[in-house]
């Protein structure tokens, strides 16, 4: 047709005007010429009525006369303005009078264009069809706007989906952290795992128990300046920490140069005693290499070990702020003991680690222990070194 246009979401198709004059003859004009021209026209005969027609039928232009009774043009150009659903409907003002006064007050007043009575044809489509394009392009930019907006809400709720997310990663990632603490890396994964806590729940098992610590550290605290005491504790730490992980161990916990390791527990193992020896002569070893290259800076410390097998109950113990995995009971207990009896260079083992292990260990017993918290001697064994197959 020759009057289509390029519409946006709001257009109607065809463009729908509205003509609103009170006197028959100019409504018949103007519906003649414009639905010749394909626009659908719809008429009101006063203000009024041009008002309620606005409403009822969302126009996408509307040619208004200015002089009408009940209520004149520029009263219903202020009621179509002052309308969130009608405000950026081009209007048209159409007047006999050609006062330039009363032309700027309808533009003043939100008229978009005018046209003098009588108006010749060509300028009423010409001025029709560019205020529908100047509608059309408005309507394209709103609906873009709106898409924008929900594109924007749609990428903030993404960015809030996100970033619940990374939090709860991060949370998982610093809760990994922590139990690395205690945990060989494999293990703590696992346990991070869903559902994995419940291994860290009140359970009791049997365990191997795992002490070691440095002979002569107290005196080396004494005697030497903090940098220093400080240096052996990070290279022992290091390297029984590297042998604890390989074996699978888990850390119980590192005070000062006291260090429990537990085998069987959070995950079970099998062979757990044997682990527990071997990772002590282990130990014994690398504190050797380690011992000859403190003694060249002026340190003299030893190392010992022990090993014992028994049940025990673990879980998690403390309070929100602060958690940590542990074991309580007697072969705790024994193993502490028999650690504080070895001499340097000594892997002690309870009589229960090594009736587990006799078939893989070299042992020899010694005379039983008279032990703090222990009412009568304990069997121990000696253990220096393991069977290659």
């Amino acid at each position: 047709m020759q009057g289509e246009v390029k519409t946006g979401t709001d257009m109607h198709d065809p463009p729908k005007i509205l003509a609103v004059d009170d006197a028959p003859e100019n409504l018949e004009i103007l519906r003649t010429r414009l639905a010749a021209r394909g626009y659908a026209v719809v008429t009101a005969a006063d203000g009024a009525e041009g008002l309620a027609r606005a409403r009822a039928e969302m126009p996408d232009l509307v040619l208004l006369d200015v002089m009408m009774p009940k209520l004149d043009g520029l009263a219903v150009l202020a009621e179509l303005k002052a309308d969130a659903a009608l405000r950026f409907v081009p209007v048209i003002l159409v007047t006999a009078k050609a006062d330039s006064r009363d032309v700027v007050a309808g533009l003043d007043a939100g008229a978009d264009d005018y046209l003098t009575k009588p108006f010749d044809q060509a300028a009423l489509v010409a001025r029709v069809r560019s205020l529908l394009r100047i509608k059309a392009l408005h309507d394209l930019a709103q609906e873009q706007a709106a898409r924008l907006a929900e594109q924007a809400e749609a990428l903030a709720a993404a960015n809030r989906s996100l970033e619940e997310r990374v939090a709860a990663q991060v949370a998982e990632i610093e809760r990994i952290g922590r139990l690395r603490r205690f945990l060989p890396p494999q293990i703590a994964a696992l346990v991070s795992q869903r559902d994995g806590g419940a291994l860290l729940d009140s359970h009791r098992r049997e365990i191997t128990v795992v002490c070691c610590d440095l002979r002569g550290f107290t005196a080396l605290t004494e005697t030497s300046e903090p940098e220093d005491v400080m240096a052996v504790l990070g290279e022992y730490h290091r390297a029984v920490g590297e042998l604890i992980f390989r074996r699978d161990g888990t850390l119980e916990r590192f005070a000062g140069d006291g260090v429990m390791v537990i085998f069987n527990d959070p995950l079970p193992c099998p062979d757990h005693a044997e682990r527990g020896v071997r990772l002590a002569l282990e130990m014994r070893d690398a504190m050797s290499r380690l011992g000859d290259a403190w003694r060249k800076r002026g340190h003299e410390i030893g190392f010992g070990a022990a090993v014992a097998l028994g049940y025990a109950t673990l879980g998690e113990i403390g309070f929100e702020g602060r958690r940590e995995y542990t074991a309580i009971g007697s072969v705790v207990s024994l193993a502490h003991r028999l650690c504080a009896a070895a001499r340097p260079g000594q892997v002690l083992i309870s009589q229960r680690a090594h009736a587990a292990v006799e078939a893989g260990c070299v042992a020899t017993p010694i005379d039983p222990l008279e032990l703090k918290g222990f009412q009568r001697p304990v069997p121990a064994f000696d253990v220096t070194g393991w069977r290659t197959p």
